[in-house]
């Protein structure tokens, strides 16, 4: 496993410029936008405008922080983004976001079409997840994450852990009221 401090991730800007990204871990390692697998970032939303095209990737959204988002696309689909509530769209699709208030904070898995399937899931209370967990991000509190093969890491606000061997399961256990966890899990095909 390894733990890696929001600190040290290098903030870049998005595809289309148009924001700041910060990745927590992509497959292959070191992939560019343009050929990764899979890719977990967290991306700053300083204002109103299109989000980066991604053709061939399915794209999960997370709000972390922030007073909402509306986001429409060419389509005419609408979906208003609340905090801790994942919402899933292609990433072909022409998607540009309504900031309603300041700015957002949000939490990102792309998988690209073909390569990798996967899901985001929040937990607020103790849990044992099965084998597959790739990657757990804290965004509130403190967490006790136990490995089936006896290793114990103890997981601060905004820092994640990556499972590079995910063949067992873990339990993440609360250390305080309040704490919120972000678990992603992915298979490639």
């Amino acid at each position: 496993m390894r733990l890696i401090s929001f600190e040290q991730l290098q903030a870049v800007p998005w595809k289309n410029g148009g924001g700041i990204t910060r990745e927590l871990h992509s497959y292959p390692p070191a992939a560019s936008f343009d050929d990764f697998s899979w890719r977990v970032s967290i991306a700053d939303v300083t204002r109103s405008g299109a989000f980066s095209s991604f053709p061939g990737v399915d794209r999960v959204i997370t709000l972390l922080e922030g007073d909402g988002m509306q986001l429409l696309s060419a389509s005419g689909d609408h979906a208003s983004l609340t905090r801790l509530q994942p919402h899933r769209f292609r990433g072909e699709e022409q998607v540009s976001a309504q900031l309603e208030g300041g700015a957002c904070l949000d939490f990102n898995l792309m998988l690209r079409r073909g390569a990798a399937v996967g899901a985001v899931e929040i937990w607020q209370a103790n849990q044992d997840l099965p084998s597959g967990c790739d990657l757990l991000f804290c965004l509130q509190g403190r967490w006790d994450v136990l490995t089936e093969s006896g290793e114990r890491i103890t997981l601060e606000q905004r820092q994640t852990l990556v499972n590079e061997d995910k063949a067992g399961g873990v339990s993440l256990r609360s250390l305080q009221a309040g704490s919120i966890v972000i678990s992603v899990s992915i298979n490639l095909l």
